[in-house]
């Protein structure tokens, strides 16, 4: 039995005709993209197939799902991926409780034909709808965004099982047949390339490498992001992240630590860097206690020194 899902087509909101309307939707929901990113999320859109998004932790891959919700009038359905990830989990399950229910009211009847109480335990009303499913279901809002983040942490068996839903909208239940949506949802597939996904997954979505942004693009996330921060600041601030990405760090910071940091030393009240107030405040930036002590002494202060160096010559 095939199941289709019908979807309202009448209350949609619209996605972005063009490559400039999807740069205008990122910027209106506080994203600062580049036009590659834009391109591929347009075209993701308009040809109705998943997007791949891979990239280092914190460079924004997940917010893009967020502000498409956002943006769209959608529902956001956000699947965590981890170790262990099952079907469960992810897709459906029974109501066991409930049908353990009903087994025993048919007992204490005393009507247990066997194969009609098989069907009655196993029917729609005691399945529990689990992210995937749930994408799959109608929204009178139009198709949800399903977010299936950091997939690179489940295993690759639960990999292979997203092959039926990435390329044909549908999940199989075996007591109750394949559920499809008549529309598909819009899908973004995160990682955070701590292993390789397989090349099956990856042909069924359209691909994206969403790298840190350049000086200028990371000025502007920070002017939007943590606007309590002073101009001189927020330079000095981008500044050192960007130098900071080239040393041999066991974690470079990503976008968000940039954003945090500006936000933290503007709460200090402070309107540009020096050395001390860099190296108390670099837990904000830095996560791994390595690096910390690589960058909180002479180093870290050489940094900073170019870095303010090189704006007073900008002017």
């Amino acid at each position: 039995m095939t199941v289709t899902l019908q979807l309202s087509m009448a209350s949609m909101t619209p996605v972005p005709d063009s490559i400039d309307a999807t740069l205008a939707l990122l910027r209106d929901g506080g994203y600062v993209p580049d036009r590659a990113l834009a391109t591929v999320l347009f075209l993701s859109l308009k040809m109705g197939r998943p997007l791949f998004l891979e990239g280092e932790a914190g460079v924004g891959k997940t917010e893009i799902a967020k502000v498409l919700s956002e943006r769209l009038g959608r529902r956001l359905i956000r699947l965590q991926c981890y170790e262990g990830l099952d079907v469960a989990s992810a897709v459906y399950e029974w109501n066991y409780a409930a049908q353990m229910i009903e087994i025993r009211a048919a007992e204490a009847a005393g009507s247990v034909d066997r194969g009609t109480l098989v069907g009655d335990v196993f029917a729609e009303r005691f399945l529990i709808r689990r992210p995937l499913l749930q994408a799959l279901t109608p929204d009178p809002a139009g198709p949800p965004v399903l977010l299936i983040d950091e997939l690179d942490r489940a295993d690759e068996a639960f990999e292979a099982y997203l092959l039926e839903v990435l390329a044909d909208n549908q999940v199989t239940i075996p007591e109750l047949g394949t559920f499809r949506a008549e529309r598909p949802p819009i899908v973004i597939v995160t990682t955070n390339r701590t292993r390789e996904i397989h090349d099956a997954l990856k042909r069924r979505c359209l691909y994206h490498w969403v790298d840190y942004p350049d000086a200028a693009r990371e000025l502007a996330i920070v002017r939007l992001k943590a606007p309590g921060a002073g101009e001189r600041l927020s330079r000095e601030v981008v500044g050192f992240v960007q130098r900071l990405r080239r040393e041999d760090l066991f974690k470079a910071p990503g976008v968000a630590e940039t954003i945090d940091w500006a936000t933290a030393l503007s709460d200090l009240d402070r309107t540009a860097l020096d050395p001390q107030t860099m190296a108390d405040t670099l837990g904000v930036l830095l996560k791994y206690q390595d690096d910390i002590q690589r960058i909180e002494g002479p180093r870290g202060a050489a940094i900073l020194g170019e870095v303010q160096a090189e704006l007073t010559i900008a002017g």
